[in-house]
């Protein structure tokens, strides 16, 4: 198979080759690019080999480009990046790896094309391209990965257990390019992941995480978690997850499996966004189901304050998975903390309080909570689903009204505490506090309108109640 007509159409291939002519170097375009461009995704990187210097051959593509560019190189890893218009292209030297046990981190020597696609992950990924004028565009695939990109396989060039234990993080990858791709992971290739999943002790939580949440930006990221509870890799990185699955009957009742209501929560937030962060709310919104697991013998299985506990759990996972620890963990954490307001809304009256309440709380990430609990509707019944998604129509309805009316979203009382404390000659103090939460509940119940002209006679009227009056 030749791609030659297919690369000329990029004058980019076209400066590669010519520079690696000028240089007498054999160069091959290699890995996800050649990948991408016979399934024709959209790939906007290129990995370059050379039997020779990557660097070298990088700041030469540069100087040959018609624009001043800038070569970032890595000396330690013999490579380097040139961005050329809207291309990101990495160089590197052709080389051979070896492993040590008790790392990823390969002890690397120059090495032949052969060499280097005998160390790639996956057969998939071993394809390369030639940019030498002898053969330019002709295809050289030693494993098979056209006939796998053909069956939607994912399998490893060599031994897969010795793929695995050399660098396990190729486990997550598999999984991952299974997910993006919807391909399968070939039999043997994936019983290795079985066999070898303790070897993912040595990988750090940020390589693991980094590689979980492309598998949550995926269409359909399911298969992906689906994959990792399979293998038992998720339960060595991720237990608080794995003790979702399973449900449990006891006199005749039964609750629904949290791990797969999870994940269909998680495919049905995918159909309102790409918003990574939003996703990871779906994952965790019932994550403490398993610690406030109760039976009662009159109303059966009950979760009760599941979201405020899972709340509080959202720090520490995060933590622990090396996600971040700023606005993006306390977003996930307030959603799922509010995930069940609006479903109490609907069951217990669209009160306008109560819209005020939600929207203050939320904030600015009301949307959000309402595509989080629209998601949350997995029942099998469609008479329900329907009922429940009319339901929530209606209170994003009134949510809208309210806002439109009261302007709730991170509002402000008008009266702070800087007001108070000069109006009666105070301190910072309980009584500051006791006014202020006072006045944002008026405010909240629709008692009063946050307006000054309202909001300072309730709050001469609150101070009068502590016995506080205005100094003269």
């Amino acid at each position: 198979m030749n791609f030659k007509e297919t690369l000329l159409q990029n004058p980019v291939f076209a400066l590669l080759a010519q520079t690696a002519q000028e240089m007498s170097v054999h160069t091959y375009v290699v890995g996800g690019f050649v990948r991408d461009l016979i399934l024709k995704r959209p790939s906007k990187d290129i990995d370059v080999v050379c039997v020779g210097s990557g660097i070298a051959l990088a700041e030469n593509v540069a100087k040959n480009y018609h624009k001043e560019v800038e070569v970032t190189t890595f000396k330690n890893f013999g490579t380097a990046m040139v961005r050329l218009g809207e291309w990101e292209v990495e160089f590197v030297g052709a080389r051979k790896e070896s492993y040590q046990r008790d790392s990823r981190k390969p002890i690397v020597e120059d090495g032949s094309l052969e060499d280097d696609q005998n160390r790639r992950d996956f057969t998939i990924n071993t394809l390369a391209i030639s940019l030498n004028q002898a053969d330019f565009g002709e295809l050289i695939d030693p494993f098979g990965g056209l006939d796998d990109l053909r069956r939607k396989i994912i399998r490893t060039p060599l031994n897969p257990d010795i793929t695995f234990s050399d660098d396990p993080l190729r486990m997550m990858r598999a999984i991952r390019f299974a997910t993006q791709l919807s391909f399968d992971i070939a039999p043997d290739t994936f019983d290795s992941i079985i066999n070898n999943k303790e070897r993912i002790s040595i990988i750090s939580r940020e390589r693991i995480a980094d590689e979980l949440n492309k598998i949550i930006l995926s269409k359909k990221p399911s298969y992906g978690f689906n994959l990792l509870f399979a293998c038992g890799l998720l339960k060595l990185f991720f237990p608080e997850m794995v003790e979702l699955q399973g449900a449990e009957e006891l006199d005749g009742k039964t609750h629904k499996d949290n791990f797969y209501h999870t994940l269909k929560v998680l495919d049905n937030i995918c159909a309102f966004t790409d918003d990574l962060w939003l996703r990871w709310a779906a994952i965790l919104h019932d994550i403490a189901k398993p610690a406030t697991k109760r039976f009662d013998k009159k109303v059966g299985w009950t979760f009760h304050g599941h979201e405020e506990r899972g709340a509080r759990m959202v720090p520490d996972i995060f933590r622990k998975l090396k996600l971040p620890m700023n606005e993006k963990m306390k977003f996930v954490q307030k959603l799922v903390r509010l995930h069940l307001r609006p479903i109490a809304l609907v069951k217990e009256g669209v009160t306008d309080s109560a819209v005020r309440r939600l929207l203050f709380e939320a904030g600015d990430d009301a949307d959000d909570l309402m595509k989080l609990c629209r998601a949350d509707i997995t029942s099998k019944d469609h008479t329900r689903v329907k009922r429940y998604l009319e339901n929530f129509a209606r209170v994003e309805q009134r949510m809208a009204e309210v806002e439109e009316e009261d302007k709730m979203r991170n509002f402000q009382p008008v009266i702070t505490g800087e007001i108070i404390m000069e109006t009666f000659d105070l301190k910072p103090s309980k009584e500051v506090g006791f006014i202020k939460v006072q006045i944002r509940e008026a405010i909240l119940d629709g008692v009063i309108k946050n307006v000054y002209e309202e909001a300072y006679p309730f709050m001469l009227e609150q101070a009068r109640k502590l016995g506080l009056t205005m100094p003269r």
